[in-house]
């Protein structure tokens, strides 16, 4: 592809999540997200970079390059070469070296069946690179199968939006003080031997839907609800041994706000609530934890609390005494109260949603994914990611422990559920989990 005509460049401010991650991000702490779809036959390399090509035309979110000003980063449109899709070779999640991917913050790869979206988190958060990705997918199968998607044409899927408005500032208010107080409090932290630097231990569990939702029944909890509080007591169970502990294990929780709020935005839109659990000196049952976990989020998304946590995180912004402060000042600060804050979660657990294809296109494609890089001091983080009837459970770690894990899907193979389990590029190991719920070696 050529590059393309110099004309003058579209910029925008970064939103008010995205000011955070071009601060912290380093080779070990990547900030970059994955989603990933896999179809049902081998990829073709050559159709899926003209797939990317044209719908990056479409896409300006993903046409930005990261720039630095005297006061805040900002994003310029990119006039450069469109990057180039590559087969994977490296672990999920990895840095993105701008200046190795003509300072594009985004990478496509492909392995066997499975195409892989990686986007660095300032970009956008995981509903926009989820809106990237199905578009991407529908035209590479308009170029591979092109007498059977002759009547679709090249464009974007109707109620797609291509908004750039920042939604942390239009509905920013001055809000009520937070339920829960925002003084850095510390939390359990999950420590163990590491694997190799730049590599990542990622375990993919799959479940039915159906059986899911018998379970959550039974216990009058949400699927959300259901696997924040599993994963809560496997780490209660593995890395506490069941014992009392004075710092709870905090498990952090983005909420997408688009619903509440109305918003179609492209940029981040996103509230990170928690579910705190603060294990006493008694036997907890899996039950009393999840229960004690979900009673713990409905707190936090409670409307009038969101709100709350989306006018104290933009007040800073808008503060107008901060506003004239030398970005490198300004950078200082943000690192300081990152790393202060950084030991008051122990892991987060993202859920993607259930994902709706068009349904020219849905007998092509088999599953969808999620996935997290690491951060500071959250060493296992979790991704939910749902399709058709398939519920995808995929932790990532940089441990090389995987009790947690086996823990998290030993107890829902143990209350009757199907599960299938694969490590990394490894086959699945599992097919089926056995009522006493023990998990094979992955």
């Amino acid at each position: 592809m050529e590059k393309r005509k110099k004309k003058t460049p579209k910029w925008s401010k970064l939103d008010n999540t995205a000011i955070l991650f071009p601060v912290i991000a380093t080779s070990q702490m990547s900030s970059v997200y994955r989603e990933s779809v896999l179809l049902t036959e081998d990829i073709d390399p050559e159709l899926l970079k003209k797939a990317q090509d044209t719908v990056l035309d479409q896409f300006v979110t993903f046409r930005m390059r990261l720039k630095m000003g005297f006061f805040w980063y900002y994003f310029e449109e990119n006039d450069r070469k469109y990057p180039e899709v590559q087969e994977e070779s490296d672990f999920p999640g990895a840095y993105i070296n701008k200046s190795r991917n003509g300072h594009y913050l985004f990478r496509v790869t492909y392995f066997k069946k499975r195409i892989n979206l990686e986007v660095f988190h300032a970009l956008t958060d995981g509903y926009g690179g989820l809106v990237f990705l199905k578009e991407l997918v529908y035209e590479y199968l308009r170029l591979k199968y092109p007498d059977e998607y002759k009547d679709e044409k090249h464009k974007l899927s109707p109620g797609v939006f291509m908004d750039q408005e920042d939604s942390y500032v239009k509905n920013y208010r001055k809000a009520a003080s937070l339920d829960r107080a925002y003084t850095p409090k510390k939390a359990v932290i999950i420590k163990g031997e590491r694997v190799p630097a730049g590599e990542l231990n990622v375990i993919h569990g799959y479940l039915k839907v159906p059986e899911l939702k018998q379970l959550c029944k039974e216990l009058d909890v949400t699927i959300n609800q259901l696997l924040c509080g599993v994963y809560v007591y496997a780490i209660y169970k593995e890395y506490l041994k069941g014992m009392a502990s004075k710092l709870p294990i905090c498990c952090c929780i983005p909420v997408d706000l688009r619903t509440r709020y109305e918003s179609t935005t492209m940029k981040n839109f996103f509230v990170v609530t928690q579910a705190r659990f603060t294990p006493e000196d008694k036997e907890y049952t899996p039950e009393e934890v999840i229960k004690l976990v979900a009673e713990a989020h409905k707190k936090e998304v409670d409307p009038e609390n969101l709100d709350a946590i989306l006018s104290y995180n933009v007040s800073n912004e808008q503060n107008i005494f901060l506003r004239p402060i030398p970005i490198f000042i300004k950078n200082i600060a943000i690192f300081s109260v990152y790393y202060a804050t950084a030991t008051t979660a122990t892991t987060t657990m993202t859920n993607v949603g259930k994902v709706e294809v068009r349904e020219p296109y849905r007998k092509y494609i088999q599953h969808f994914y999620g996935m997290l890089s690491m951060s500071k001091g959250q060493n296992i983080k979790g991704a939910i990611c749902t399709y058709n009837d398939t519920t995808i459970v995929t932790f990532s770690s940089c441990l090389t422990d995987v009790n947690i894990q086996k823990r998290f899907f030993q107890y829902l193979a143990g209350k009757g559920l199907n599960v299938m389990v694969e490590n990394n590029e490894a086959e699945i190991t599992q097919e089926k989990g056995e009522t006493d719920g023990t998990l094979s070696e992955v």
